[in-house]
């Protein structure tokens, strides 16, 4: 099957899927019920035209996922604080409860446009640039008397880099509320994949579709590692103030480069492709968990808000297995990385 190109991520009790300039925002309430959010993603031109260059359009989607990443988390959050903050809600009117509900989450999703998310984004950046990129960087120089070989010096660099990550990543996930945005997570995977492998969106098919994903944005992150440990090898420069000036300049290329290989897996069934893509899959036993029904019906929800799969299938079913290559067509994340 041709690839939907559709992706996004899992957010508290809900799924944010993206498809092109639309992104939706689908809540599973405290109440039970689904709440659905849609909104036209307005982006400069400039960015747009950047979004068409290679390299380039990687670290301008990865910026922007994390810009929709953060607004729809609060977004999704925003329906739950409001149940933690007491009985209040629970004195009123049903039909008032939730119109307040509603409106409160509105204004907290309009909110999120200001400068306040941009610098949220950009500490958030700041502080993995710190943990993944220059701590990493720190540890490998007290081995520096002993290790002579800078090439040595990088692989042993980028290792202390991939423990810190998988050690993250698996801490995390031993949280309760972490666990159920993986298995929202897994949601979302199922959902794209039931589609993709052509078989219409039902709970049943979803149930029975895998959870993992080559788009996804986790694989998107070990990519980045990966890369890093090859980029970071190649530099020369003995004075180490300047290698660590060199890295930092590097990490937009690296995105770069990552997210090229992440486009080209969603769309390809290339035999070396699938193999590099592995380690990506197997890290995602952890980023994502099995969903139950109502989480897999969140997921439908968000997939049906922007994306007409029932065309998307007929389409491919007339096409007879003889459909163009997309690889020209953007991938969204699942970080709206622009993956799922």
């Amino acid at each position: 099957m041709k690839s939907s190109n559709i992706g996004g991520q899992a957010v508290l009790e809900g799924v944010m899927m993206k498809n092109k300039d639309t992104y939706a925002v689908v809540v599973r309430k405290p109440d039970g019920e689904i709440h659905v959010d849609v909104q036209e993603e307005n982006l400069p031109a400039f960015v747009k035209t950047c979004k068409k260059i290679p390299i380039l359009r990687g670290v301008v989607s990865f910026v922007d996922s994390l810009v929709i990443g953060m607004k729809t988390l609060t977004y999704s959050a925003s329906f739950y604080e409001e149940e933690e903050g007491g009985d209040t809600a629970k004195e009123k009117s049903g039909e008032a409860a939730k119109e307040e509900s509603d409106m409160a989450a509105q204004g907290q999703q309009g909110s999120l446009s200001t400068a306040a998310t941009i610098g949220t984004v950009a500490l958030s950046i700041v502080l993995a640039v710190i943990i993944f990129f220059l701590i990493p960087y720190g540890i490998s120089l007290l081995f520096g008397k002993v290790i002579t070989s800078v090439t040595l010096l990088a692989l042993l660099e980028g290792l202390i880099r991939m423990v810190i990550f998988i050690v993250y990543v698996v801490a995390i996930s031993l949280m309760e509320d972490i666990r159920r945005v993986y298995m929202y997570h897994g949601a979302e995977h199922k959902c794209i994949n039931c589609i993709e492998s052509g078989r219409e969106l039902t709970v049943e098919n979803v149930r029975e579709s895998t959870r993992f994903h080559k788009r996804c944005g986790t694989s998107f992150l070990l990519i980045v590692m990966i890369v890093t440990i090859l980029v970071f090898a190649l530099i020369r420069a003995d004075s180490a103030i300047l290698r660590l000036v060199l890295r930092l300049l590097l990490i937009p290329v690296i995105a770069g480069i990552s997210y090229e290989f992440i486009r080209l897996a969603g769309n390809t069934d290339n035999g070396l492709v699938n193999l590099l893509s592995l380690p990506g899959l197997w890290l995602q036993r952890i980023t994502t968990k099995e969903p139950d029904d109502s989480m897999i019906e969140v997921g439908i929800a968000s997939v049906e808000a922007v994306f007409d799969w029932k065309e998307y299938l007929a389409q491919n079913a007339s096409s007879s297995g003889n459909a163009s290559s997309p690889e020209n067509a953007p991938i969204v994340n699942d970080t709206g990385e622009t993956t799922p």
